[in-house]
């Protein structure tokens, strides 16, 4: 078992949801990407989502696009993911890797899944990966010892949704909504039945990401999946602050209460 699947057991039996944030890697900088991460993991932080940052994004939106090219303007690439990997999963937070397929196919497959693990990486989420093209990476994954989770859409059918979610491992990622990353003043009504429909078909984790900006909305997913991914809203702080040293500062302050919303949810 991972230890993302244990975080995941131990906060089910404490019956409550996890907090998943995410930081793409290398934003503003190596070093500025792991004071912030260690703000986010003393401040309420269950589980942390490295981004690789990538030029083609198909998935994020113009808030993590903004930080993803700063990171690639500072030269961030694999081993710089892999290292702020290793650092975060000492900080004794597990961790998992968000990132196209393109990277990892340019690294190698099995040579990529190796070293997840050897960073004591939990798993990887490939968004654009699709299942027909998938069982590579499953069965490298499976070898190398760590989860792949995969994004279940909302406007999946039945049957498509059922394999997607039967194919992850960890958790199930479910998107609040069809679009790209970014806060909202409301997260999608199709959320909630998005982790019903899931759920009758696994009994894997089904965390929920897209749109959860607000301790309020972090409440009310809380309420019914099993985590709260939170990305755009953390990476505004860092990006809207005059300096880094006040943006950690207010980084702390939305963390905290993001935690706590999601702490109050049951």
């Amino acid at each position: 078992m991972s230890h993302l699947s244990e975080r995941l057991a131990q906060l089910k039996s404490e019956n409550r949801a996890a907090f998943i944030a995410y930081l793409p890697a290398g934003f503003p900088t190596v070093e500025k990407s792991k004071a912030a991460i260690e703000v986010l993991v003393k401040n309420g932080v269950d589980i942390v989502e490295i981004g690789f940052p990538y030029s083609d994004p198909i998935m994020d939106g113009p808030i993590i696009q903004e930080a993803a090219d700063i990171a690639l303007a500072n030269g961030t690439g694999a081993s710089e993911v892999l290292e702020i990997l290793g650092f975060t999963t000492n900080l004794k937070v597990p961790a998992v890797v968000m990132t196209y397929w393109n990277p990892i196919e340019q690294y190698g497959i099995s040579k990529f899944a190796d070293a997840i693990k050897s960073a004591n990486g939990s798993g990887v989420i490939t968004p654009d990966l699709s299942l027909e093209e998938a069982n590579p990476w499953i069965r490298e994954s499976d070898r190398a010892g760590i989860n792949n989770i995969f994004v279940a859409a909302p406007s999946s059918a039945p049957e498509r949704l059922s394999q997607v979610a039967s194919a992850c491992s960890g958790f199930v990622y479910a998107a609040s909504l069809m679009g790209v990353t970014g806060t909202r003043t409301s997260v999608s009504s199709s959320a909630k039945d998005l982790v019903s429909r899931i759920r009758e078909s696994v009994q894997t984790p089904v965390c929920v990401g897209l749109g959860v900006s607000t301790p309020e909305q972090a409440k009310e997913v809380a309420s019914y999946a099993d985590g709260v991914i939170v990305g755009s809203a953390l990476i505004r702080v860092l990006l809207e602050q005059p300096d880094f040293e006040t943006g950690l500062k207010e980084l702390a302050v939305l963390t905290k209460s993001l935690a706590e919303g999601i702490r109050q949810a049951r």
